[in-house]
Parts: C-alpha cells; sequence; structure tokens
C-alpha cells in the first residue's frame, strides 16, 4: 500500500503509517506534530519542534516499516521461538528553513536532523523503500539525497527551474518521479532524466506509482494530480518512448489533498484509490490498467460526513486509508487539532454515501502516560531564572515575594487578574515613548500576554492600557508573539475601535498593519474570512470613497487661505512719479532734422496734392512737346517752299 508522500505546502501535513495505519501524525497550524493511535483513538505522541514558528513543517513521510527493540529486553533460549515484529517507526519533516528533521516514534524524540542540503524550503520528502536513503525536493530547484546512517548527503542535482514540489521512488528503488511543472523520470543510478511528460498547467502536487515494473517494460503506470485540477492524470511509460500523453483520467470534485493507493502487480488486478478532495469529500476509484481510455472515468462511490444537527454541516475527510478488504477503510476527519479516526465497511455498490457523525467542537486531548512522558527540569537553587523578553531585563520587584504567596496560596485559590496587573506594575504608558511612565520598559512578552488575557476576559482597563502605545516596534514585536487563536479577536476590536474617534482609529490602523504582516497566511487559510472580515472591508470602504472628494476640498481651501494670508500681509501701493529723471538729447544736423520732422506727418495727409502736382507737370511737358513739334512742322514747310 502506498499513500502521498510528499505534501503541498500550502496544505497542513496528514499521513496515515503503512501497513496496518496503525497511527495517524499531522502538524497542525501551531507547528506541532502529533502521532494518534488508530486503535484506541488516543494522541500517542506530541513533538514541538525548536523552531515550530519560524521553521513550520511543510510536508511529512513514513518511513518502510522496520524491526526496532522498544526497550531492553532478556536474554532468550534456544529452545524459544523468536519472533521478529516490523513496525513503523521513522517519520521525517521537512521544513520551511531547509532542513530534514527525522522523529523516531518508538523512541519518542528526535533521531537526527538533516541539515545542509537546501538553501530554500523543503516541500516534499520520500523514503527509499530498501536501503535507508532518504529524497527530498525544495524550493531551490534541487534533489538532495540523504544518507541516514552517517547523517550526510550523498548527493545534490539541479531537477528544474521551478521549484520541486513533489517527489515518488519507485518500488523497485531504481527510478525516482519528480515534478515542478513538468514531471521527469529519473535513473538513480547515473542520475540522470530517463522520461519527460507534460500536460499540468499547475504545481504538481502529487505523484504516486499505480503498478511495479514488469519484465515487459510497457505496464509501468503512475498518477498525477495537480494544485487547482479536478482531474488525475495516469501516465504509463512505454519503451517506444511514444507516452507524450495520459493514458486515464480521474474526475474529482475539487482538487486533491490525500491520496491512498493500492498499486497492481499484473494486468488482471485492479488497481484500488482513495482521494480526498479539499472540499472534504472522499472518492473511490476501482480500475483495470490496460491501455488508454478516451472518456474521464467517475469515481465507483462518494463518501461525505455531515453532522447531527438540525441544519446539518459538511464535517472535512482529512485523509483515508484503504483497507486489505475492498470494502474498508480507515477514515479521519474533524480538526486538525483533534480529529477522528474511524474504520468503516462501506457499502461499493452505492454510488453516494453520506455518513452522519457528532462531532464535538471542544477539545479534549487524552494521553496515554505511560507512553507519553512530560519531563520537568530539575532546578538548583543556585540557579537564576530569567524573566522571558530581552536579554538584560530584570524582573519586578514584587517577583520574589509574589513566587512566595503563590507557593503558600497555591492550595487555596488562584489570583485574578487585578492582582497580576497589580504585582507586574503595569504604569500609565506616556503618550510621546510609548513607555510606561516611571518604568524602564514594559516587555513585549508581557504586552502578548497582557493582550492575549484581556482579549479573553473582555477587560477594557487592560486593552486600552495596550493599545495606548504608538511605537511601532513594540507593536510589531507584541502582534507577532501572540497565539493563533487570538488573532480573530484582536482582529474583532480592532474593528470595533476603528468605528470610534479618528484619534483611536489612527492608533488602530498601526495595529491593523502589523496583524495583516504576520498573521495574512492564517487568515486566507480560513473557509470564512470573507464574512468574519466583512465589517472591516465595507468600513475601509466607505472612508476610502469620500477621501477624493475631501482632498479636492482640501487643496481648494489651502489655495483660498494662502491667497488671503498674501493679501492681507502685502504692503499698499503708492503712485507712481511719471515725471523724467533725466532727458538725453543726440546731436543732428539741420538737413536731417527737418526731412525727419516732414516725412512722418506729410506722407498721409498730402497724398492727393502729390498727385494735382504730378498731374500738372505731365501736362506741361506735353504742352512742350507739342510746341515743339509744331515749330519743327513750320521750319520744315518754308524749307519746302523755298
Amino acid at each position: 500500500m502506498a499513500s502521498d508522500g510528499g505534501s503541498s505546502s500550502l496544505q497542513l501535513p496528514c499521513v496515515f503509517s503503512p501497513k496496518p495505519q496503525q497511527y495517524l501524525a499531522l502538524c497542525a497550524q501551531d507547528g506541532r506534530l502529533r502521532i494518534w493511535n488508530t486503535d484506541n483513538k488516543t494522541l500517542q505522541q506530541e513533538y514541538v519542534p525548536s523552531a515550530h514558528l519560524s521553521a513550520t513543517c511543510t510536508c511529512i513521510a513514513w518511513g518502510p516499516c522496520r524491526t526496532v527493540k522498544d526497550g531492553p529486553q532478556r536474554k532468550k533460549r534456544k529452545s524459544e521461538a523468536v519472533q521478529v515484529e516490523e513496525r513503523a517507526d521513522l517519520l521525517a519533516m521537512g521544513t520551511a528553513a531547509g532542513t530534514v528533521l527525522i522523529y523516531s516514534s518508538v523512541k519518542g524524540a528526535l533521531h537526527c536532523t538533516l541539515d545542509g542540503g537546501h538553501t530554500g524550503g523543503v516541500n516534499c520528502v520520500q523514503w527509499h523503500p530498501e536501503d535507508s536513503l532518504l529524497y527530498s525536493g525544495s524550493d531551490d530547484t534541487n534533489i538532495t539525497e540523504w544518507d541516514l546512517q552517517s547523517g550526510k548527503t550523498r548527493s545534490v542535482w539541479k531537477a528544474d527551474r521551478a521549484a520541486i514540489t513533489s517527489l515518488c521512488v519507485s518500488p523497485d528503488g531504481k527510478l525516482l518521479l519528480s515534478a515542478g511543472y513538468v514531471i521527469k523520470m529519473w535513473d538513480l543510478e547515473t542520475k540522470e532524466i530517463y522520461r519527460k511528460f507534460t500536460g499540468h498547467s499547475t504545481a504538481v502536487t502529487t505523484l504516486c506509482f499505480a503498478t511495479t515494473r514488469p519484465p515487459d517494460g510497457n505496464g509501468l503506470y503512475f498518477l498525477s494530480g495537480a494544485a487547482h485540477d479536478r482531474l488525475l492524470s495516469v501516465w504509463q511509460v512505454r519503451d517506444d518512448g511514444k507516452d507524450k500523453n495520459s493514458v486515464v483520467s480521474f474526475t474529482l470534485t475539487d482538487e486533491p489533498q490525500h491520496v491512498d493507493l493500492v498499486p497492481s502487480n499484473s494486468k488482471e488486478k485492479a488497481v484500488r484509490l482513495a482521494v480526498v478532495c479539499k472540499d472534504g469529500q472522499l472518492h473511490l476509484f476501482e480500475h483495470f490498467l490496460n491501455g488508454p481510455c478516451k472518456k474521464p472515468l467517475s469515481p465507483t462511490c462518494s463518501v461525505q460526513l455531515s453532522d447531527t444537527k438540525d441544519s446539518p454541516a459538511p464535517i472535512p475527510l482529512l485523509a483515508a486509508a484503504l483497507g486489505a478488504e475492498p470494502r474498508t477503510v480507515t477514515l479521519a476527519y474533524g480538526n486538525h487539532l483533534q480529529p477522528v479516526m474511524e474504520r468503516v465497511e462501506l457499502n461499493i455498490s452505492e454510488r453516494h454515501i453520506c455518513l452522519t457523525r457528532d462531532v464535538h467542537t471542544s477539545l479534549s486531548l487524552s494521553m496515554e502516560t505511560n507512553i507519553s512522558k512530560v519531563k520537568t527540569p530539575l532546578v538548583n537553587a543556585k540557579s537564576k531564572v530569567l524573566v522571558p523578553g530581552f536579554p538584560g531585563h530584570k524582573a519586578p520587584k514584587g517577583s520574589s515575594q509574589t513566587s512566595e504567596k503563590r507557593k503558600k496560596d497555591n492550595d487555596t485559590k488562584e489570583m485574578s487578574i487585578a492582582e497580576r496587573l497589580g504585582e507586574i506594575d503595569l504604569a500609565p504608558v506616556s503618550l510621546e515613548t510609548g513607555a510606561p511612565k516611571n518604568a524602564p520598559s514594559l516587555q513585549t512578552d508581557n504586552f502578548a500576554v497582557l493582550l492575549v488575557q484581556g482579549l479573553e476576559s473582555n477587560d477594557a482597563n487592560i486593552l486600552n492600557k495596550i493599545f495606548q502605545t504608538r511605537k511601532e516596534s513594540v507593536i510589531r514585536k507584541t502582534v507577532a508573539r501572540i497565539q493563533l487563536s487570538a488573532v480573530l479577536p484582536l482582529v474583532h476590536e480592532i474593528t470595533t475601535r476603528l468605528q470610534g474617534h479618528p484619534h483611536s482609529a489612527k492608533m488602530m490602523v498601526m495595529w491593523l498593519k502589523s496583524v495583516l504582516m504576520h498573521h495574512t497566511s492564517y487568515l486566507a487559510s480560513l473557509p470564512d474570512l470573507v464574512s468574519r472580515l466583512g465589517v472591516l472591508y465595507h468600513m475601509i470602504e466607505n472612508r476610502v470613497k469620500l477621501f477624493h472628494k475631501l482632498s479636492k476640498l482640501h487643496g481648494k481651501l489651502h489655495l483660498l487661505t494662502t491667497q488671503m494670508v498674501t493679501g492681507t500681509n502685502s504692503s499698499p501701493v503708492t503712485e507712481v512719479d511719471c515725471t523724467a529723471k533725466l532727458v538725453y538729447e543726440e546731436e543732428s544736423s539741420e538737413d536731417e532734422v527737418s526731412g525727419d520732422e516732414a516725412l512722418p506727418d506729410e506722407e498721409s495727409d498730402h497724398w492727393e496734392e502729390e498727385d494735382e502736382t504730378m498731374e500738372e507737370e505731365d501736362e506741361d511737358s506735353d504742352r512742350r512737346e507739342s510746341k515743339t513739334n509744331g515749330e519743327e512742322m513750320e521750319h520744315g514747310n518754308e524749307s519746302e517752299e523755298e
């Protein structure tokens, strides 16, 4: 039986242990690893990584079952039969910091830490079925092969241009599937590409071999699923290389979140498949892989859970594992912090099955004391206990006295919040510096604790003192250190205060900015985020709607006020003296002066007089010519007569 070894970083990892599915390992929103026993429905172990807040767990994968020694054992006689029991032990966890943690469920402690193989966050881990090897894919586009005996890397190679989001090792341990957007098949001996498969437009989140490798070489199949894709594609690896397209497709209602598969060893045996989608439904498939199939295959049976209330609501399924019998399925549903495990027998003849269950919303974790042991450190009397926070800060003066009082009155009553506030000496906060008056500085740890207490008790006095700070560094560190369960109450309190006086709203915007900077990923994971933040969104939209008009009005008023100020401040204008202070005359001849004086005035006034004089001169010239001509004529006649 095989299950998806690599999980998408956007989903919370949740994987059943191999073979009898005795354990369920999952990482919740708080970054802790919890291992549940599916037989007695109890919390078996809980592990808190040292960097569970800064480097959250992104993917988990169970290792192959092995023989382990559970505690000291006595020497057995030769006559006693030696019974070797194999059980799931090691669990690999990839983190966002690029490290891989190996946890031992038998020892209940960290086995080893694999570091130095990646520069980006680990997205998927996959075990080798036989050797003590582990493969991991990361955002740095590399695949790392780890040797668990030495705890070091054996080889690292670049596998893709994009981030590696899924891995899978073949049952015989000779081939490795890796995928970002393109699926590649690698030969583990030579670390060379054997085949490439293209067809997904988004990042591939699921890879799993559907059959073992047969001798003929044409019967090797594997399936793949991608983000935001409602199909599971089955690919055939052929010797002739004609395997560019998928041969079979399984239709789903949403993108696959958890896949469990029983592989087929021959053509006569069908492949059994259980797929849990993102919408919380379970789809069961059973198909004989024998060449291509044109039409997408619908599930043989779909399972959905709902509660027993008057208006039933669906219960999301987290994971599912197929049992040895065809009808037996192990389900995990409910909340990641306290899931419900159940083995059910389904009537596969029905296409749609709806199971009603009564799931309690209150969390009550029950742990086995004989397996999970909580160790308390032994503190020496000479040791010095430091207050959590920044180094160099000292505890309040009344801390030693209050600790003695708590030891004496531990059996009588518990201290109230008012007494705690008095002991930690929470003074009024100055508006200029943001720090309490008459005190060195209030630590951000105390701020975070008080903020959570004020939100839980709805104490306006505590919240008013906390929200009076104006230092952005204190606000950022306080918001970063609060628990995830207090994020939504803080957002509701900020929304309520934003509707009040504009002065308080200005301070609340700084808190809202810090919440969105540090806890956006958690808010985005909430299914009812739109309904929860609807009031805040509409309030911001209504206030921003008038901003453009107000800015125009502000500009006009500023222009008018500046003109009025300049008008009042300007000095009165005096009359200008138009008399010339100095007169300069240029020397010139009398002819030029007379000519210049006559030109500009007489040209325009005596045009007609000039024309008349010109005509008279022409007439005189004509008369003279005519007289001379007459005299010549008379002299000619006289000569002729003579």
